[in-house]
């Protein structure tokens, strides 16, 4: 996937973190450094009594250097970007490349953060965020990193990225895609999910390059005159629901071997696209083969029942507010 990261298509790798899940990490940071420093500072303060006035007051600047300074770099160094909070709310700390972040670099954020965020109360990590358009904070802007929401939350409402377009689904159903790397099915997916994103020119572009190599690892290729778009629509759907009946094929072995577990209902969880389980009386009739489009009529018109979905929107153009 590394070779599909470009200047004009960088959206499709890195999601930015918002401001509010940000803030709210940096809430969650603060509160265990509060309880890191006052465990330490009173550890210190009980030294006093066995030692000198001054070795107190050294330990002291150790440890607020220690909670302020060496909580930061040494989680996000340790565990890739991510410290308590970000691990909470699920955000990372990548370089500007999308490769992992390194000591230097979380380093400089935890020193910038002494300045912008406890001597000033956060008002230069705010007003940086919020005039920086991948929401940079002074310390990402001298380190050269950002930060990147890591887990999106699944919405039920809107459903799988790709789905079907019937009148591509008797050509999917006879597609090899064995031959397709996880990688270039990741980097599809995350085309359709960015595609109202891009600028129409990068859309175009970008949309027909991963097309071009898809088409190159499936048999048949793809009917003339479909946009690319809807090709890896089509054949998402397609590797998914594939996937999802090998899945419900093993669950099923799995039953069967169990001691004493009751034999699965014959028809359980038929998934379409795949080979139906025996003793099933056959469903409706499959939707006739694509056939390219006569002069004048458009290159895919969705019925009226077409379903829900964040890729509806692919098909029957952009959503209205």
């Amino acid at each position: 996937m590394a070779e599909l990261v470009t200047g004009e298509a960088v959206a499709l790798d890195i999601r930015v973190a918002r401001l509010a899940s940000r803030t709210c990490a940096l809430l969650i940071d603060m509160m265990f450094q509060f309880m890191a420093l006052n465990i330490l500072l009173y550890m210190t303060a009980a030294t006093t009594v066995i030692a000198d006035e001054a070795w107190g007051v050294g330990l002291g600047i150790v440890a607020m250097a220690g909670v302020l300074v060496g909580y930061p770099c040494a989680f996000e160094t340790l565990s890739r970007g991510r410290t308590l909070g970000k691990l909470a709310l699920g955000l990372r700390v990548v370089a500007d490349d999308g490769g992992p972040v390194r000591f230097r670099q979380a380093l400089v954020r935890a020193l910038a953060s002494v300045v912008e965020i406890w001597m000033f109360s956060g008002a230069p990590a705010l007003i940086t965020s919020l005039f920086n358009r991948r929401g940079k904070r002074l310390g990402d802007v001298f380190a050269g990193t950002v930060v990147i929401q890591e887990r999106v939350p699944a919405s039920s409402i809107f459903g799988p990225v790709a789905v079907m377009p019937p009148q591509l689904a008797g050509w999917a159903r006879g597609l090899e895609l064995s031959r397709i790397p996880d990688g270039l099915a990741l980097t599809a997916r995350q085309y359709l999910a960015r595609f109202w994103e891009l600028r129409p020119d990068v859309r175009d572009t970008l949309g027909q390059r991963i097309a071009d190599q898809v088409a190159a690892l499936i048999s048949p290729p793809p009917p003339p005159g479909v946009r690319p778009e809807i090709v890896l629509s089509a054949v998402l759907a397609e590797r998914r629901a594939r996937e999802e009946w090998r899945l419900e094929q093993r669950r099923l072995r799995r039953m069967r071997l169990r001691p004493g577990a009751p034999a699965p209902a014959p028809a359980a969880m038929h998934v379409a696209g795949g080979p139906p389980p025996p003793n099933v009386p056959p469903g409706p009739p499959a939707p006739p083969p694509f056939s390219a489009p006569g002069p004048g009529q458009p290159h895919f018109l969705p019925p009226p029942h077409y379903g829900p979905g964040p890729y509806a929107h692919v098909l029957n153009g952009p959503p209205r507010h």
